[in-house]
């Protein structure tokens, strides 16, 4: 495990070859970082442990294909992280009021999206473009990708038509994109 193999590669061998070593070599640089993130969303350790193997079974089992021309490999995994926590939040609160999940979502701390990707390099430049948005942005953008929120709920909590709502989302998605760029990000 010397040389770096692209997560790419890893990905192709899981999924054509059925090569186990390169679903380990996967779990090893990743399971960190989608404990931490899970653990965010979810405020519990079995949770967390849980989608960590979710989000590789559907990897190993071909449940998720992923598709390179539309982003890089790892915020295709966290994506796949998220809705796996999403999942396992809905079907643990199933007989509990949607009041309820709600007032308890809104116990989470607000994070920036540095404190959950301060793995990567390009952290501090995600967290200062957020910064920027407006301020009706950034609580949209946390509540919508970082809490788990829908963009009704969205648009109930904030008394914002949903209308609104989703034009906020799309709006400071592309400032963001903008921002990035001119900050040396790149899609890969």
């Amino acid at each position: 495990m010397s040389q770096q193999v692209p997560d790419i590669d890893l990905y192709q061998k899981v999924v054509h070859e059925q090569d186990a070593q390169a679903l380990r070599q996967l779990y090893q640089k990743y399971e960190k970082l989608i404990y931490s993130f899970s653990y965010k969303m979810t405020q519990d350790q079995e949770v967390a442990e849980e989608a960590i193997q979710e989000v590789f079974l559907k990897l190993w089992k071909k449940h998720a294909p992923y598709d390179e021309s539309k982003g890089k490999f790892s915020s295709w995994l966290l994506t796949m992280t998220r809705n796996t926590c999403l999942d396992a939040l809905r079907k643990r609160n199933r007989h509990e009021t949607v009041e309820y999940i709600e007032k308890d979502t809104l116990r989470v701390t607000e994070e920036t999206p540095a404190d959950i990707l301060e793995w990567k390099e390009k952290g501090s430049a995600i967290q200062e473009c957020i910064s920027a948005l407006k301020d009706e942005q950034q609580k949209i953008v946390q509540l919508f990708y970082f809490h788990g929120y829908t963009q009704q709920a969205i648009s109930k909590e904030t008394d914002t038509p949903l209308g609104t709502i989703k034009g906020r989302i799309r709006l400071a998605l592309k400032h963001l994109k903008t921002c990035l760029k001119g900050k040396g990000g790149h899609e890969e």
